[in-house]
């Protein structure tokens, strides 16, 4: 039995993506969370949520519903690091960077918790920037 395909007559075909079991769903939707302490350091902690997107999200809606929710709340912190820094040269910015600093780690571990559980995670004080 042949694998069922994706694309035009004469484009060359490709397999389609096989759907992800509900346990790898899982697995995939913390990678997406959990993934973004990896590049967290340097301020790049959007590449890891990018790429479980780009990989498993085309085979799982619920793995690209955490991906990009993870996504766009790893933009937002980004954002927002960057105004506190510019307002550390007032002080004002330091204790924000402290407070973003703490929202981040708890917020990450609490989505990674969702998904594991296979529910739904909204970041708090997240711009929807991807869809």
């Amino acid at each position: 039995m042949s694998q069922p395909t994706i694309g035009s007559p004469g484009t060359g075909t490709h397999p389609a993506p096989q759907p992800l079991s509900a346990s790898d769903e899982r697995t995939w939707a913390i990678a997406a969370h959990l993934s973004s302490f990896v590049a967290a350091y340097v301020a790049l902690g959007l590449l890891g949520p990018l790429t479980v997107m780009l990989i498993a999200g085309p085979r799982s809606a619920f793995v690209r519903r955490h991906a990009v929710e993870a996504l766009n709340f790893n933009i937002s912190v980004l954002i927002y690091l960057a105004v506190a820094a510019v307002l550390s040269l007032v002080l004002i910015g330091i204790p924000m960077l402290i407070a973003i600093g703490v929202l981040y780690v708890i917020s990450v571990i609490r989505g990674a918790i969702a998904a594991s559980r296979g529910e739904e995670f909204r970041y708090p004080l997240t711009l929807r920037l991807v869809n």
